[in-house]
């Protein structure tokens, strides 16, 4: 006997489909697992971020455009009237202030790359080491003697390497004709919290080599030298090169280091504008000075324009 389960009636007006199922309700629009929210419907969330944008125009933004001002900006010493003028930048580039910023860029090219290679194998060796609390000592020490830079870490070297210091004493540096007060003795302090820097920034880095790599290299023949020179030394170039040119941001940058130890017996364009804005050689060089800043600024942007990349380059491959 058929089945007479009887069907519910079709909508006044509708016209039933025979085998056609009804359509299904349209799925709310469930966001971040909240409560439906209705189309067109826009947070206000840029309230959130005025504060920061806030804080970027007067920490930033205003120091930079007084800067930039100021390097343009020459002031008549008889009527006290400022003029726009390229003097100060033209100033900036030639003669001692010149050797200065060629000073530091030599001084930070140098520094970098010894931090870059030193700091790399000594990463690289921590890592491959079987025994984690020595990952933990070294990536500890390095966190704080990466910071320990500045006035204290020139004292430091004055009291061990100086003309009088303990080790000089000890093991006769003198005689060698080494001096603490020297681009050689710059290095070795710039070196102190360059290499741990360098460490904590290329840990990672090797950490994202995987050593399923290095098992289908060697299954395929491979030796352990081919294995880096054509695996494991090419993805980790964007890495290195990134942590170089960090390195050699953060050698550019550095004063009171060299402050204390040098003063200005080294040409360093950080010292010269110190000395400008201070008054200590001639008086009224205030602008020149924001002009060698204004130097500084551009390389550092360009080392920013370098680094970048590498890092999102080093992310696709590592990450």
């Amino acid at each position: 006997m058929p089945d007479q389960t009887a069907l519910p009636a079709p909508a006044a007006g509708s016209v039933p489909v025979a085998g056609a199922a009804a359509p299904a309700p349209p799925a709310p629009d469930v966001r971040g697992g909240g409560a439906p929210r209705r189309r067109g419907a826009r947070p206000h969330r840029w309230p959130v971020v005025v504060p920061f944008f806030a804080f970027l125009a007067v920490c930033f933004g205003l120091p930079a455009g007084t800067m930039v001002y100021g390097a343009f900006t020459v002031l008549d010493p008889e009527s006290g009237a400022s003029r726009f003028s390229t003097e100060n930048v033209g100033g900036s580039l030639s003669g001692a202030y010149a050797t200065g910023l060629t000073g530091s860029v030599e001084l930070s090219l140098f520094t970098a790359l010894l931090a870059t290679v030193i700091g790399t194998l000594i990463a690289q060796a921590v890592v491959t080491s079987p025994r984690p609390a020595l990952r933990g000592i070294v990536v500890s020490a390095s966190g704080v003697l990466a910071n320990f830079s500045g006035a204290p870490l020139a004292f430091a070297f004055i009291a061990t390497l100086g003309t009088t210091g303990t080790v000089t004493q000890l093991f006769h540096l003198d005689r060698t004709g080494f001096s603490l007060y020297s681009f050689t003795g710059l290095v070795l302090a710039y070196l102190y919290f360059m290499v741990p820097l360098m460490v904590v920034t290329v840990l990672p880095a090797l950490d994202g080599l995987r050593s399923q790599w290095q098992e289908a290299a060697a299954s395929c023949g491979a030796t352990r030298g081919q294995y880096w020179r054509h695996v494991g030394i090419p993805v980790l170039t964007p890495s290195l090169l990134g942590g170089a040119v960090l390195m050699f941001g953060t050698a550019f940058a550095s004063h009171a280091t060299a402050a204390v130890m040098v003063g200005s017996s080294q040409p360093l364009i950080t010292i010269q504008i110190a000395n400008a804005l201070n008054g200590n050689v001639l008086v009224g060089q205030e602008n020149l000075a924001l002009a060698m800043s204004l130097n500084m600024v551009v390389i550092a942007l360009l080392v920013m324009a370098v680094q970048i990349p590498l890092q999102r380059r080093s992310a696709r491959w590592l990450g």
